[in-house]
């Protein structure tokens, strides 16, 4: 928090293009950790807590209550003994959830210790249906258990995921400490390694972005490293991944914090930042818990700090706690939020590489591009692209859920088929047929069983009508309801707009209202009318939202009718500018 409020001092007086006419009002330093610091505490956010806040930060209680009523982690009531999140979205919806929540409300709708909310996407979409019990995750199994804890002298902390043997994209062995790794940032800082020709490696590698848009990787590198030489630069690792069917980022962080870190810290060095960031769900306690171990590891053997591995180079790395909500995929309404502001995304151009963070220069990333930096770098661009299948290069991390008997991630050559990684997932559940596929999360088109034997990369996914998104494989069994399940991802979107823009905010509503009333009269299609309407909606979400959330939240639906004319008249996929749908991180 110090750095950020340093570095927000500096543009106090500042009109920076490309930010919101409120930052202008309200520079800095952020609040929202402080706001975190005291939910932490106390499990909420009192009103004398508040004034105490607004008064040491000489900050009007107008700005800080504006910042509690976007965000849904904020409490302004004390909350109950046991809070019991539920998820309702598409991987648990698929898995039973709505029964399960209906049983967990017989159970607990009457007991005055639990708060039973349905919330969006916990992350946990391989142990669906996921629910959390005071924000410790869990399968819905052991909500019993857990809320007894809950009653009594509290619930223990769920334990990241582990693995023993490396993931194919890791150089290094198991079980190396901090000692054994960072070989890569090592021989960059001692003048070993040229930082132009890292930018040329991961240029000639293919890398690209594998939060969703696909930016190459190293033209990005490139645009900031150019960007303003000699000026004060930041670095981000955007693991605020929200998206139901998406969880691979998860398991990135549990198990190779090493090299989403190191990635991290070569992206910075490269750049020319002195300063970086891990910004996180709240929702990934445990992972928090991983990288803060491995960041203290590093401190201490000195690989970070004012003499980063004795090269007289200062590299300081810390960790942003979202205080929720799914918009803030979207680069800029997370720059936004780690301005302290509502997480509102920001008109483009101008871009975070050249106008980031607090108006300077800002390499954003995700989590599994950073940590593809390290091999490439070590083995050479010719290696990863004979990783892939075909055209394909590399390696990718894909998070297979619903209709499989092994939900899971899967590190795969990029270009494998949909039909071989639902194989590697075990088939679909109880021996069934694919009824449809979301090949690339919630925000990418259905495609038909006819498609299995597409192979999964960027382009031909694009070519599919589809897009390869972040790598999230949601499997429908055959005989799901398609028209309800779409409806249910449309609802994801309606629940989580910013609301900043009317097309996004209104359109998700409209099109919501009128599929729930299709599907509760119990009919499965649209009339021609209906079906004039919603393309109506589509149409002017696509082409006029600010970001990606508007832009693709009907695709689904609408990809939903193509199937049902026979798979081939699903619309061209667009391709959001930086969506929060499928960020460009």
């Amino acid at each position: 928090m110090t750095e950020l409020s340093d570095r927000a001092a500096e543009v106090r007086s500042q009109r920076v293009p490309g930010v919101e006419a409120r930052a202008g009002k309200f520079p800095g330093p952020s609040l929202i950790p402080a706001l975190n610091a005291i939910q932490a505490r106390l499990g909420w956010l009192p009103r004398e807590e508040l004034e105490e806040l607004a008064r040491d930060a000489r900050r009007p209680r107008y700005e800080i209550e504006g910042l509690i009523s976007f965000y849904p982690h904020f409490r302004t009531e004390p909350p109950v003994k046991v809070a019991l999140h539920v998820c309702h979205d598409l991987p648990c919806w698929l898995r039973d959830g709505e029964a399960r929540t209906a049983e967990l409300r017989e159970r607990y709708g009457a007991d005055a210790d639990v708060e039973l909310v349905e919330v969006s996407c916990l992350g946990r979409c391989d142990s669906a249906p996921a629910v959390a019990v005071n924000e410790r995750p869990a399968p819905v199994a052991e909500v019993d258990e857990l809320v007894d804890a809950a009653r009594g002298s509290g619930v223990d902390d769920a334990a990241a995921a582990t693995r023993v043997e490396p993931w194919p994209n890791d150089p290094y062995p198991a079980g190396s400490g901090v000692d054994g790794r960072y070989a890569t940032l090592r021989a960059l800082l001692a003048g070993e390694l040229d930082a132009d020709d890292i930018v040329a490696t991961l240029k000639d590698s293919g890398l690209r972005g594998m939060g969703g848009a696909g930016f190459p990787t190293g033209q990005k590198w490139s645009l900031v490293r150019g960007a303003q030489p000699g000026t004060t630069k930041y670095a981000i690792v955007n693991a605020d991944e929200s998206e139901p069917g998406t969880f691979k980022d998860r398991q990135i962080l549990a198990q190779q914090p090493h090299l989403v870190l190191e990635g991290l810290l070569l992206g910075m060095a490269v750049v020319g930042a002195e300063e970086g960031w891990v910004f996180i769900r709240h929702e990934y306690g445990p992972e928090e818990h991983v990288l803060r171990e491995e960041i203290d590891a590093l401190r201490a053997a000195g690989v970070v700090g004012p003499d980063a591995c004795g090269s007289g180079r200062r590299l300081n790395i810390d960790i942003f706690v979202s205080p929720g909500g799914y918009i803030l995929g979207e680069e800029t309404a997370l720059l936004e939020c780690m301005e302290g502001h509502r997480g509102e995304p920001r008109n483009k151009p101008p871009f975070p590489g050249n106008y980031g963070l607090h108006g300077r220069p800002t390499l954003i990333n995700s989590v599994e591009t950073f940590a593809d930096v390290p091999v490439i770098v070590q083995r050479g661009a010719q290696w990863w692209k004979d990783q892939g299948v075909g055209d394909s290069v590399g390696w990718k991390f894909f998070a297979v859920s619903g209709h499989v008997e092994r939900p899971d991630v899967y590190c795969v050559p990029m270009g494998t088929t949909v039909r071989e990684l639902i194989d590697l997932a075990g088939g679909v559940t109880g021996g069934a047929e694919v009824g449809a596929v979301q090949p690339g999360g919630a925000s990418s088109n259905f495609i038909g069983p006819d498609q299995l034997d597409l192979r999964l990369d960027f382009g031909t996914a694009a070519e599919a009508g589809t897009m390869l998104g972040s790598g999230a494989l949601v499997v429908l069994a055959e005989g799901t309801d398609l028209l309800a399940a779409s409806t249910n991802v449309l609802r994801f979107f309606r629940n989580e707009s910013c609301g900043k823009c009317v097309p996004c905010r209104v359109g998700s509503t409209k099109a919501h209202e009128l599929l729930r009333g299709v599907i509760e009269s119990g009919s499965s299609t649209l009339d021609e009318t209906q079906r004039g309407r919603i393309l109506q909606l589509e149409e002017a979400m696509r082409k006029t939202s600010i970001c990606g959330l508007g832009q693709v939240a009907l695709g689904p639906v609408v990809s939903v009718l193509g199937i049902d004319k026979g798979g081939a008249a699903a619309r061209d996929q667009p391709r959001p500018n930086g969506s929060a749908a499928q960020p460009d991180r």
